[in-house]
């Protein structure tokens, strides 16, 4: 098949879902075109069947901002003309799945779309409810949805009361690119012998709770001698900064930034903390467990459907440090149990979630929204 894929291109779940997607699918032998601002921060367009197709927003000066969605339309429309393309795939509703809409129609509705929930589509509604009326149209006009996580299904059909049928296809990782395989020299320049590895991934928004993070590792550090690698950037890096600072773990914390090598970090890494107020799914600790790595997480959202509470990792209440140092140090200071949850971690990721499993879902899905798609062409006589 030809897909266009367009999401955010940042250092975020859906963007990084989307890309590993497209190259997935690639890999599978589908011809795919990446529609949108900038080059996606994870894509590798070694593959001749990958293409980027950039677009552009010019400004003049009756608009106060750039209107990308129009561009974006635009370019979505010309790209699959250009490359005959079957069907786009979108990732986000706001503002994607509008944009496909006007390109569907800018075509004579011969381009279908596939919409994909990740979360903070539903979550902008809850803190700006003019947003609702666009996210229902969009999400109600799309050829076919999904969702990530069934919470995320439950709490859209809750929110929009739409009654679009809504694929659940959970997030998955590339088993053979994580797994348990951790350098000792690359371990070595971030921690010494006896010290532990904590490590924190995302985009360092205030849902993610950062500074929840660090608060747990200075609890963990009074115990057992650790280093926290942070990995990602966001508003909430400098608080996080400064709370280490405040805490007298400066030197212990370190902040790497933005990395596109995250199978080696995560590798070299002992255990994950996860303290996110929500998350729809839970990719960071997905990622860990494929390299064996045990997550301490908040029970917030989907991560239950991912994490089995006491078997794979650990679970605690939003906001509780305490508990979640305590799930910490009863990894890290007992071996055995440590290594029965993270050979426990493997086997979900393995077993669940490896792109063998899923990425078929996806194809399946596509063929199911295309063949619907033309028969509803061929009923209207279009």
């Amino acid at each position: 098949m030809k897909i266009g894929i367009t999401c955010y291109p940042t250092y975020g779940g859906s963007g990084i879902v989307a890309t590993e997607l497209g190259m997935e699918l690639a890999a599978r032998g589908h011809e795919i075109h990446f529609i949108s601002y900038a080059n996606p921060i994870r894509l590798s367009t070694e593959s001749p069947r990958i293409h980027y197709h950039e677009v552009e927003v010019s400004t003049y000066p009756l608009f106060q901002y750039p209107p990308y969605c129009l561009a974006l339309a635009s370019r979505m429309a010309e790209v699959a003309e250009t490359a005959h393309l079957d069907l786009l795939h979108v990732h986000y509703a706001i503002p994607h799945a509008v944009s496909a809409l006007l390109a569907r129609q800018m075509l004579g509705d011969r381009l279908p779309f596939v919409t994909t929930l990740h979360g903070t589509d539903i979550t902008l509604v809850g803190a700006d409810r003019s947003y609702l009326p666009i996210v229902k149209f969009s999400i109600e006009q799309s050829d076919g949805v999904t969702s990530i996580s069934q919470y995320l299904k439950d709490r859209t059909l809750r929110v929009f009361e739409t009654r679009n049928e809504i694929r659940v296809i959970r997030n998955f990782v590339n088993c053979d690119q994580y797994h348990h395989n951790p350098d000792p020299q690359a371990r070595a320049a971030y921690a010494a012998p006896q010290e532990k590895i904590l490590v924190h991934l995302s985009n360092f928004r205030p849902v993610k709770r950062v500074a929840d993070a660090v608060r747990v590792m200075a609890r963990v550090r009074r115990e057992i001698p650790c280093k926290l690698l942070m990995i990602g950037d966001g508003p909430d890096r400098g608080p996080a900064e400064h709370l280490a600072r405040e805490l007298g773990v400066e030197d212990d914390v370190l902040f790497l930034g933005k990395q596109s090598r995250i199978p080696e970090l995560l590798a070299i890494a002992d255990l994950m903390l996860l303290p996110s107020e929500l998350e729809a799914f839970g990719l960071a600790a997905l990622e860990a467990m494929a390299c064996g790595v045990p997550t301490v997480a908040t029970r917030a959202g989907g991560v239950p459907e991912l994490i089995t509470d006491g078997v794979d990792g650990l679970l605690a209440e939003v906001g509780d440090i305490e508990a979640m140092a305590a799930h910490a140090l009863s990894l890290l200071t007992d071996p055995a149990r440590y290594l029965q949850v993270s050979d426990a971690a493997r086997h979900t990721a393995e077993s669940r979630f490896c792109t063998t499993l899923v990425i078929p879902q996806y194809e399946e899905y596509y063929r199911e929204v295309c063949s619907r798609s033309s028969t509803r062409r061929r009923n209207s006589g279009s």
